[in-house]
């Protein structure tokens, strides 16, 4: 089945000092299984590698091999959400005190049906009481 990926799995694979294990096997499973984003989610990922080469964490070529390592991933953008799912998005930001962006990955799970995966306390806190499945 595939999954909802929250930038901060796939940042968690290619940053040198941000790998917790547990999430390696979702790395894994995008072979059988391909993981569905956001739009936000590239524009996310891109700035967590530019901030990261800014402030000296990785070098510009690790910048711009890390963008093209995840460029390649079999990652599906979904594009609906961004005709269809502002109304959603907003309510799920106000109700649950989150940014629209972190709302985005949650709709996204909701609309169809998938789980999510996530670092992020507060957006696995807010999945769990909206009933969305968690990985790992």
């Amino acid at each position: 089945m595939p999954f909802v990926l929250d930038s901060s799995v796939a940042l968690s694979w290619v940053l040198p000092d941000e790998q917790p294990s547990r999430v390696d096997a979702l790395c894994d499973r995008l072979i059988e299984e391909p993981a569905v984003v956001p739009a936000i989610w590239v524009l996310e990922v891109g700035n967590v590698l530019l901030t990261a080469a800014r402030r000296d964490r990785i070098t510009t070529a690790e910048l711009e091999r890390l963008a093209a390592l995840l460029s390649g991933l079999p990652i599906e953008t979904d594009t609906d959400g961004i005709a269809h799912g502002l109304d959603q998005v907003l309510t799920i930001a106000r109700d649950n005190a989150l940014t629209t962006y972190d709302a985005a990955y949650l709709e996204l799970a909701q609309r169809r049906s998938l789980p999510l995966a996530t670092l992020d306390r507060r957006l696995s806190r807010v999945a769990r009481n909206l009933q969305i499945s968690l990985l790992p």
